[in-house]
């Protein structure tokens, strides 16, 4: 009775509660340092930088998928044997957090940024940043990411600030950067330029009008349509096609503006389409790209008409003060009462609008400043051409190859107060005399004469020190033993969105700045899509999304009504489609969410995120927990497995066919899912995964197992054998499902750590035995080895083949079981006939049918045997009859004579049809050969139920 004294030390509890071990497990880690990367350690490096979340608020669910699917990749590293980096951060994100703050103080206190010194406004932003990082940090560690929290960085920290003035320096000072009047892309409500990357496009209806000009020599007029008639304002010539006959006799003569009274000339240009309205178009060069180029190649004047907040200046005379939506409206009116507008139509506009604030885009002439991107795309495209960079899905390769065929400069300059100030200094009494100076500090002029040189206002692009991220996070531009370990990175992993905001930055800064692309491979997720639900309103009035609690109620799996609808969409709290990451973890705990994502995960454009997804694997935490909790209790009883005991091995002797199956299952799916991990196909690495566990080892498995585990078959050695393998494989599926379940399974593996423990290693035991014994060494589950094959001889298809048959047996028997209203927990006879072969198969592994079935016996015939109430199923070459039990035979009568006097009543009825001379004279041929037939159907059906009867 010594032996009872290795008892479980710790009971799992009958439920899994994710808050219980959550906390616990997230503290020891960070405690014990698992996270920290070695920079001198001799393992193979593998390192990823975060795609810094921008300090404006909460994660979303963008968020807690794109971690979730870092944390798989670096946790299955580490287990793996790499020394693994996860680089932290957080971005600055200019415009966006500039905004967000500046609506907290209009909120708070009533005033602007501009009633605040740039040094007050700036402090606020500091005390925002802190308070979003910690949030966000925190959420982070809430998912369960395993970042090196040591090596946290933010994109305007001291060593991103020195990153940023050494790369705008040397780009500034090879000729690649460069300042100019230039036609941008204006956020009129930021009061910023944009990068064509943060302009994005929706269709509005509008209209075309057509206006007429008089020719100043009182000639007649001229006619010309557009789509924005307040730019009339700043019109410097009307232009044609050189190839539109109709003008030839126009061009060079003078036209008078109506509103202004400026004449301006007609003149010929390839960029005007002769089908386009009218065939004659205004030109603004200071309003409108085509029109900017137009005036280049004419050297024609730019008339701004515009304020940096988007109203008419002076330059529009009586209109200046207006928005321009105002002087649209203002200048058509007054065009129309002077009788110049001719016609107005319909017309659908492409509409720039920025991708922060939402506000229309204005064409509007600033100085900037621009890299000169027509030196890198060449690079940019061999990179990935020549597979240095892969992108993965290379469905995105197209994508990228035509962004750099449209490529424009990259303006870099933004009118903002919150960012990395540009590194030039402007003499005050000659602007053009300017410094570029990298070091922090500032030139020694300025230091030396600071009255005498003013730094620029404007801060750089958010992309500028993002673009930096994968080496300035490593010390950059010191050659820093980070960068020796850690660069290239190993992969990075982000939305398919970002692809030329970042991704195709990174590459080309990497490439710039080190020689070297800053990756290999990319992996581009989809974008999570919710379900939308709506009514729509009568009388044509739009739309109404349902409220909180019904959406909640349809994603659970509420039928919808009659007037609800609903549509995948991208998620959007207007739509109320935003599932809240901390409210599922709330609900389901973390790693439900982080394997349902996991399992969403597929290499699709969209995710479509079913918040039942969210449940399912909640289902499978708990089937997790209780397998486990099965195994672990199962240990223990009359003959419970000691440490010594099991650290002298498995007896290969004993392994039955369910024993062999199990390892040979066990090793294909442990190559699987490294293989899908590899290849980031997280969704079906996961379903791999989840199957094995569920349905081979737990719905089989584990109910095969239990005859022997309570003594009810076999020896007590093969009970002991039984007890190994069913830790070997329990050992081997925690560390194989931890990386998307981190927390469950290292509660888990402690458990069993605990239970096994003193367990000694010994050379002699099997391969299995030994990895197991290995892998409960360390102290935690993160840091100990991921499964691998431990024997490629043990992936064996034969076996695997005849338990898939046994398998199609017992699923063919639960189905007669189920057709005859048998309940579960009633035994029944089970007869199979086959051939000899195959019999023989079956009668030594008839415990695998009697443990997943309630049988009374199982018995084998080469010929089939005369039962009474037998239903059959038939499998391959094999068919399987079930009599009806006793109880149940009375029943049975019962249902088979009403069956019988229906099938005889419809046979006398068709009998009476046949007998009749005139319907066979006159019926078509064909339906009296089919009532013929359909009679000796009949007739065949209502013989064998009175077979079955007797």
């Amino acid at each position: 009775m010594e032996r009872y004294a290795y008892r479980m030390t710790k009971e799992l509890a009958k439920a899994y509660d994710p808050k219980d071990v959550e906390n616990k497990w997230y503290s020891f880690w960070e405690k014990e340092n698992f996270f920290h990367a070695d920079v001198a350690s001799n393992k193979p490096p593998y390192c990823i930088v975060i795609p810094p979340p921008n300090v404006t608020g909460v994660l979303h669910m963008g968020h807690s998928l794109v971690n979730t699917l870092q944390d798989v990749l670096v946790r299955w590293k580490r287990m793996s044997g790499y020394e693994a980096l996860w680089v932290p951060g957080t971005d600055h994100a200019g415009i966006a957090t500039q905004t967000v703050v500046e609506r907290h103080l209009i909120k708070t206190f009533g005033k602007r940024r501009k009633d605040f010194t740039r040094e007050e406004f700036l402090k606020h932003v500091w005390e925002w940043k802190e308070k979003s990082q910690n949030q966000i940090l925190n959420q982070l560690k809430r998912l369960g990411c395993s970042c090196d929290w040591s090596r946290l960085r933010f994109t305007m920290d001291a060593g991103s600030n020195a990153a940023v003035r050494t790369m705008f320096a040397r780009l500034y000072n090879d000729g690649l950067i460069y300042r100019g009047d230039y036609l941008v892309n204006w956020d009129p409500v930021t009061q910023t330029a944009l990068a064509d990357d943060e302009v994005e496009y929706e269709e509005r209806l509008s209209f075309l009008w057509t206006f007429k000009y008089p020719l100043k020599d009182q000639s007649g007029f001229i006619r010309i349509a557009t789509t924005r008639p307040e730019t009339m304002l700043g019109d410097t010539a009307i232009a044609v096609s050189p190839n539109d006959s109709r003008y030839a006799h126009l061009i060079g003569k003078l036209v008078t503006l109506p509103l202004s009274k400026r004449d301006i000339p007609i003149i010929a240009d390839h960029h005007v389409d002769p089908a386009f309205g009218t065939g004659m178009v205004k030109v603004t060069p200071a309003h409108d790209p085509n029109d900017y180029q137009i005036g280049l190649n004419h050297n024609l004047p730019r008339i701004n008409i515009m304020t940096p907040d988007g109203k008419v200046n002076e330059n529009g005379g009586k209109f200046a003060g207006l928005s321009m939506e105002e002087a649209r409206e203002a200048v058509v009116g007054e065009m129309n009462r002077l009788g110049f507008l001719e016609k107005k139509e319909p017309h659908v506009n492409r509409v720039g609008v920025s991708y922060r604030s939402k506000a229309t885009i204005e064409p509007y002439m600033s100085k900037q400043w621009f890299v000169k991107m027509s030196d890198f795309a060449q690079k940019l495209r061999a990179t990935v051409q020549e597979g240095k960079v892969k992108l993965i899905p290379a469905q995105w390769e197209n994508t990228y190859f035509h962004w750099i065929d449209n490529l424009r400069d990259w303006c870099i300059s933004r009118q903002l107060w919150w960012g990395h100030r540009i590194p030039i200094w402007y003499h005050r009494d000659n602007p053009e005399g300017m410094i570029c100076y990298a070091e922090e500090g500032g030139p020694p002029e300025v230091r030396e004469n600071p009255d005498q040189w003013v730094q620029d206002e404007d801060v750089l692009d958010t992309w500028f020190s993002s673009a930096l991220w994968p080496f300035s996070t490593l010390g950059w531009p010191q050659n820093s033993a980070e960068m020796q370990r850690f660069y290239p990175n190993s992969t990075l992993i982000t939305g398919h969105d970002i692809l030329f905001f970042w991704v195709a930055r990174m590459i080309m800064m990497g490439e710039y700045a080190t020689g070297q692309a800053p990756f290999p491979e990319t992996f581009l997720h989809g974008l999570i899509y919710g379900k939308s639900y709506w009514r729509d309103l009568p009388n044509g009035g739009g739309i109404q999304y349902v409220s909180d609690k019904e959406r909640l109620e349809y994603d659970l799996g509420k039928t919808l009504p009659p007037d609800v609808y609903f549509r995948w969409e991208k998620m959007s709290k207007s739509k109320g489609n935003v599932i809240d990451p901390l409210e599922i973890i709330e609900e389901y705990g973390t790693d439900a969410m982080r394997m349902a994502l996991c399992a969403s995960a597929t290499q699709a454009r969209e995710i479509d995120l079913d918040r039942r997804r969210f449940e399912e694997f909640r289902n499978f935490a708990n089937k997790l927990w209780n397998g486990a909790r099965f195994v672990l209790m199962n240990l223990d009883g009359d003959l419970p497995l000691t440490s010594e005991e099991f650290s002298q091995g498995l007896d290969t002797s004993l392994l039955s066919l369910e024993d062999h199956w199990i390892l040979s299952k066990l090793n294909h799916t442990v190559s699987e899912v490294n293989g899908k991990l590899a290849g980031y196909l997280f969704d079906q690495a996961a379903l791999e995964a989840y199957d094995f566990f569920w349905k081979e080892f737990c719905s089989y498995y584990l109910e095969i197992s239990k005859p022997q585990l309570f003594g009810k078959i076999g020896t007590a050695k093969e009970r002991s054998n039984k007890q190994k393998l069913l830790v070997i494989v329990l050992c081997q599926a925690i560390r194989l499902i931890h990386p998307m379940a981190p927390f469950l399974t290292e509660e888990l593996f402690q458990t069993l750590k605990e239970r096994l423990a003193n367990i000694q290693v010994n050379s002699k035991a099997d391969p299995y035995t030994l990895e197991c014994i290995k892998a409960l060494q360390v102290p935690s589950c993160m840091v100990s080895n991921y499964p691998f094959v431990i024997n490629e001889g043990d992936i064996n298809e034969e076996i695997e083949e005849t338990f898939d048959l046994l398998e199609r047996m017992v699923y063919a028997i639960r189905n007669i079981r189920g057709e005859m209203k048998i309940q579960p927990g009633v035994a029944t006879e089970v007869h199979i006939v086959a051939n000899a072969a195959a019999l023989k198969t079956i009668e030594a592994n008839k415990n695998v049918i009697s443990s997943l079935v309630k049988t009374s016996k199982v018995e084998l015939h080469t010929e089939e045997p005369k039962l009474s109430f037998a239903s059959t199923g038939v499998v391959d070459d094999i068919k399987i009859l079930i009599p009806l039990p006793e109880e149940l035979i009375a029943k049975e009568k019962v249902r088979l004579a009403k069956e019988a006097e229906k099938l005889e009543a419809n046979i006398a009825k068709m009998r009476l049809q046949l007998s009749n001379e005139e319907f066979r004279k006159n019926a078509p041929a064909h339906l009296v050969e089919k009532q013929i037939l359909q009679l000796q159907k009949l007739e065949s059906e209502l013989a064998n139920l009175r077979k079955d009867e007797g």
